[in-house]
């Protein structure tokens, strides 16, 4: 089957198979949030990004494996309401943004800075800090070595723009800026991109558009 990123909650998960890693994308919980779970092809670590909701169907999904680590890609509370559960039932070791852990009610193992590698087996993942919808979002970067790179941006970048950042300008500002200089500027367009919310994109299919979010100021 061909990965499409489309996910309803309560359906089953979406698989994209890459050479060295698997992506497994569901829809959880009434905001309709996507929860990855990222399995090492060498080694079957699994590492799962954003444990919103549905602890239940986290856990049927991570299976008896389990995971070695949780990363949350910020603060709101729509990502992390079944983060205590997955730990608790795993033992995963949790990441967060260094400037939003205080904003999870779940101790956060690893504080991470822009520039951090998180691993998941012999993957290596590169978080990026973005700042504007919260203080401390992260994205999450796995640039393929056998293909594009692939971005998994939580609330900061969706198909049509950046993420909410509540008619303020300054962090429209910050946001915008630290998508453009360290996503946009850094990645070619065939860069896949897995959003917190709804269906995946491409920098390709969003590039064209910046000067339009420029312009409008969301």
């Amino acid at each position: 089957m061909t990965y499409s990123g489309a996910v309803k909650v309560g359906g089953p998960a979406d698989v994209h198979e890459l050479q060295d890693l698997m992506i497994s994308k569901v829809a959880v919980g009434p905001m309709d949030n996507n929860a990855y779970l990222l399995r090492c092809r060498a080694t079957d670590e699994q590492l799962l990004i954003d444990a919103a909701n549905d602890a239940g169907t986290l856990l049927t999904l991570i299976g008896g494996d389990g995971i070695a680590s949780v990363v949350t890609t910020h603060q709101h509370g729509d990502h992390w309401q079944a983060l205590a559960e997955v730990v608790a039932a795993t033992g995963a070791r949790t990441y967060a943004g260094r400037d939003d852990a205080e904003g999870i009610p779940v101790p956060t193992d690893v504080l991470v800075d822009d520039g951090d590698t998180i691993r998941v087996g012999r993957v290596e993942l590169t978080a990026r800090h973005l700042v504007g919808h919260t203080p401390g979002s992260i994205a999450l970067v796995y640039d393929d070595p056998h293909g594009h790179p692939h971005v998994f941006t939580g609330d900061c970048l969706f198909p049509g723009g950046v993420g909410n950042t509540r008619k303020d300008p300054k962090a429209f500002a910050s946001l915008i800026h630290d998508v453009e200089t360290k996503i946009f500027d850094a990645l070619p367009d065939e860069t896949w991109v897995y959003p917190g919310h709804g269906n995946d994109t491409s920098l390709g299919a969003e590039r064209p558009h910046l000067p339009e979010w420029h312009a409008r100021g969301w």
